[in-house]
Protein backbone atom coordinates (compact mmCIF):
# COMPACT_ATOMS: atom_id res chain seq x y z
CA UNK A 1 0.00 0.00 0.00
CA UNK A 2 1.09 3.28 -1.09
CA UNK A 3 1.64 6.36 1.41
CA UNK A 4 -1.48 8.46 -0.33
CA UNK A 5 -3.50 4.66 -0.11
CA UNK A 6 -2.66 4.48 3.50
CA UNK A 7 -3.83 8.12 4.43
CA UNK A 8 -6.87 7.86 2.52
CA UNK A 9 -8.04 4.60 4.31
CA UNK A 10 -6.81 5.56 7.79
CA UNK A 11 -9.02 9.07 7.56
CA UNK A 12 -12.15 7.07 6.28
CA UNK A 13 -11.57 4.83 9.36
CA UNK A 14 -11.00 8.10 11.57
CA UNK A 15 -14.42 9.90 9.66
CA UNK A 16 -16.37 6.74 10.57
CA UNK A 17 -15.71 6.45 13.98
CA UNK A 18 -16.61 10.38 14.63
CA UNK A 19 -19.59 9.31 12.02
CA UNK A 20 -20.88 6.31 14.32
CA UNK A 21 -20.31 8.82 17.03
CA UNK A 22 -22.53 11.31 15.95
CA UNK A 23 -25.29 8.32 15.20
CA UNK A 24 -24.83 6.75 19.21
CA UNK A 25 -25.31 10.31 20.68
CA UNK A 26 -28.72 10.28 18.48
CA UNK A 27 -29.62 7.12 19.21
CA UNK A 28 -29.06 6.47 22.67
CA UNK A 29 -27.91 8.12 25.53
CA UNK A 30 -24.51 7.30 25.59
CA UNK A 31 -22.99 11.02 25.43
CA UNK A 32 -19.42 9.93 23.35
CA UNK A 33 -17.50 12.92 23.10
CA UNK A 34 -15.20 12.40 19.93
CA UNK A 35 -12.23 14.66 19.76
CA UNK A 36 -9.94 15.09 16.89
CA UNK A 37 -6.89 16.52 16.34
CA UNK A 38 -5.18 15.27 13.11
CA UNK A 39 -4.44 11.91 12.92
CA UNK A 40 -5.97 11.18 16.35
CA UNK A 41 -9.57 10.89 17.92
CA UNK A 42 -10.07 10.50 21.18
CA UNK A 43 -13.52 9.16 22.33
CA UNK A 44 -14.83 10.12 25.93
CA UNK A 45 -18.11 8.40 27.58
CA UNK A 46 -19.96 9.95 30.07
CA UNK A 47 -18.14 8.27 33.16
CA UNK A 48 -14.95 9.93 31.75
CA UNK A 49 -12.76 6.95 30.84
CA UNK A 50 -11.54 7.34 27.19
CA UNK A 51 -10.69 5.96 24.00
CA UNK A 52 -7.77 7.05 21.16
CA UNK A 53 -7.57 5.84 17.85
CA UNK A 54 -4.49 7.32 16.16
CA UNK A 55 -2.57 6.81 12.97
CA UNK A 56 0.54 5.39 12.55
CA UNK A 57 1.74 6.99 9.08
CA UNK A 58 5.38 5.31 9.37
CA UNK A 59 3.76 2.05 9.96
CA UNK A 60 0.66 2.32 8.29
CA UNK A 61 -0.81 1.13 10.95
CA UNK A 62 -4.35 2.33 13.15
CA UNK A 63 -3.08 2.23 16.86
CA UNK A 64 -6.29 2.01 20.02
CA UNK A 65 -5.67 2.30 22.99
CA UNK A 66 -8.49 1.30 25.75
CA UNK A 67 -8.75 0.48 29.15
CA UNK A 68 -8.28 -3.41 27.99
CA UNK A 69 -4.55 -2.03 26.25
CA UNK A 70 -3.58 -1.29 22.75
CA UNK A 71 -3.96 -2.43 19.70
CA UNK A 72 -2.57 -2.50 16.52
CA UNK A 73 -4.38 -2.81 13.40
CA UNK A 74 -3.04 -2.95 9.30
CA UNK A 75 -5.49 -2.85 6.25
CA UNK A 76 -5.68 -6.52 5.09
CA UNK A 77 -6.39 -6.24 1.05
CA UNK A 78 -7.79 -9.62 1.20
CA UNK A 79 -10.37 -8.77 4.20
CA UNK A 80 -10.77 -5.38 2.81
CA UNK A 81 -10.68 -4.29 6.46
CA UNK A 82 -8.59 -3.23 9.15
CA UNK A 83 -7.03 -6.57 11.18
CA UNK A 84 -5.40 -7.08 14.41
CA UNK A 85 -1.72 -7.11 13.91
CA UNK A 86 -1.60 -10.43 16.71
CA UNK A 87 -5.01 -11.81 14.70
CA UNK A 88 -7.16 -10.59 17.88
CA UNK A 89 -9.95 -9.44 14.96
CA UNK A 90 -11.31 -6.75 13.34
CA UNK A 91 -10.91 -2.99 14.31
CA UNK A 92 -14.46 -1.97 14.13
CA UNK A 93 -15.63 -4.68 16.27
CA UNK A 94 -13.20 -4.78 18.48
CA UNK A 95 -13.95 -0.80 19.30
CA UNK A 96 -17.29 -2.03 19.54
CA UNK A 97 -16.65 -4.52 22.52
CA UNK A 98 -14.13 -1.82 23.96
CA UNK A 99 -17.07 0.98 23.60
CA UNK A 100 -19.62 -0.96 24.89
CA UNK A 101 -17.13 -2.19 28.03
CA UNK A 102 -16.24 1.34 29.16
CA UNK A 103 -19.62 2.68 28.37
CA UNK A 104 -21.39 -0.20 29.95
CA UNK A 105 -23.83 0.20 27.07
CA UNK A 106 -24.41 -1.92 24.00
CA UNK A 107 -22.71 0.39 21.17
CA UNK A 108 -21.62 -0.82 17.34
CA UNK A 109 -18.83 0.99 15.37
CA UNK A 110 -18.66 0.13 11.68
CA UNK A 111 -17.07 1.28 8.84
CA UNK A 112 -18.09 3.58 6.32
CA UNK A 113 -20.45 1.95 3.18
Amino acid sequence: MTDLEYLDRADRLLLAVEQCCDRINDETDADIDAQRVGGMVTLVFANRSQIVINQQKPLHEIWLAAKAGGFHYRFDEAQQAWMDTKGAGEFFANLSQHASEQSALTLEFKALA
